[in-house]
């Protein structure tokens, strides 16, 4: 003969599990993204095969929480033509409430730099539109924040 639980015990236990789901809910805060700006990009030597660039980025942490970055991926589109990818890794933290700058090491993709030339004769005397994307994931339970930056470059 099996008995099946009392119903205070079935009880307590969805009491603690709704209070675990609870808990478990508020440990990932509301945190706001950070702000990150472009403080220089230059072209490296070029030692073999397609150019590489390094992309200084300005971070600024607007929360209490250091920001314990595990990597970033990027892309640098001009005319929806994806011209510059890349990733890093090794990127310093950077504290509550503070800023710092991160060094990014990235490559031209040739065939959508072809693309973009040959179609810049149909775009005239046009703005150009650019749109810098990054995913930045980071250590711990702090969410993964997503970035785009989207204007236009004038050549006149």
């Amino acid at each position: 003969m099996t008995t099946s639980p009392k119903p205070d015990v079935a009880i307590a236990l969805i009491l603690l599990w709704s209070f675990l789901l609870t808990a478990c809910a508020g440990i990932v805060a509301d945190r706001d993204p950070p702000k990150v700006s472009l403080a220089s990009f230059r072209s490296l030597p070029v030692e073999s095969g397609a150019p590489r660039f390094e992309i200084t980025l300005h971070v600024i942490n607007p929360n209490a929480e250091t920001l314990d970055i595990a990597g970033i991926s990027y892309s640098i589109a001009i005319m929806d033509k994806e011209l510059i990818v890349g990733v890093a890794n090794d990127i310093a933290p950077i504290e509550g409430y503070g800023e710092g700058e991160v060094t990014l090491d990235a490559g031209l993709q040739l065939f959508e730099f072809v693309r973009l030339f040959t179609g810049l004769g149909d775009a005239g005397s046009k703005p150009l539109t650019y749109r810098f994307k990054a995913k930045i994931d980071f250590h711990g339970l702090m969410p993964t924040q997503r970035i785009e930056d989207v204007g236009e470059i004038t050549l006149n």
